[in-house]
């Protein structure tokens, strides 16, 4: 050991290790199998390990799909033009085209976290308030476009989301969806410039899937999009 360095706690490197092995596997098992399609048998053999040897790692199922939508969410922090705060409509059409890219590019991370396909599933308070950052980001950014109310943000994450559903459910690895993107961003940027007064007094909905006992959302205000981007 040299001095002045702390000791490795290799035990702890080693736990970290085989969750990581754990995930990528699950993810392996979501992609082919369909998230509902994890089962802990086939992950343990997939890992080389006993079922009852993942409570080791992970407290139950549950806990895996937290870790993989924490994982998810952590992958779009990365995708920086998603969040370009720039103005102009060229900009705007860029920021869509990414985020499809990113939710077409792995559907089962898409379903994820965008999507309420696992029935019993809530992701953890610090699972989803990453998710809530990045909506935080991206609204930010929306702004650059003149799209402030929560009208016009709910519009915009109807239009983005529609467009991925239907790429990913009707046309996987094509494009009939994508090729569409420039249309849809002129006409709802073409709404938003034409707004009225009226229009920002309307209020955002909520359209999470994932709710708590407290106020029927996913988090305080207008967190219960988090999932929608």
């Amino acid at each position: 050991m040299v001095l002045g360095q702390p000791a490795r706690d290799r035990r702890a490197e080693r736990h970290r290790a085989t969750r990581d092995q754990i995930l990528e596997a699950s993810w392996r098992l979501a992609r082919s199998e369909g998230l509902a399609g994890i089962s802990l048998r086939d992950l343990a053999q997939a890992v080389g390990m006993r079922p009852p040897s993942l409570y080791s790692y992970f407290d139950s199922k549950n806990a895996i799909y937290d870790a993989m939508f924490k994982q998810g969410y952590e992958a779009m922090s990365g995708r920086d033009a998603i969040f370009n705060p720039a103005a102009g409509a060229d900009i705007f059409k860029a920021r869509v085209r990414a985020f499809l890219e990113f939710c077409t590019e792995d559907p089962a991370r898409y379903q994820l976290l965008f999507q309420r396909t696992l029935p019993g599933f809530t992701p953890s308070e610090e699972s989803y308030a990453l998710a809530v950052r990045m909506l935080e980001r991206a609204y930010g950014a929306l702004a650059g476009s003149g799209v402030t109310t929560p009208a016009h943000q709910d519009i915009y994450t109807a239009f983005t989301s529609g467009l991925a559903d239907q790429q990913i459910a009707n046309d996987p690895g094509g494009d009939r969806w994508l090729r569409l993107v420039d249309e849809a961003c002129d006409m709802f940027l073409a709404h938003v410039n034409q707004a009225t007064p009226h229009n920002s007094d309307q209020k955002g909905t909520n359209d999470d899937g994932y709710h708590r006992p407290s106020d029927h959302t996913s988090g305080a205000s207008r967190s219960d999009e988090a999932r929608c981007h």
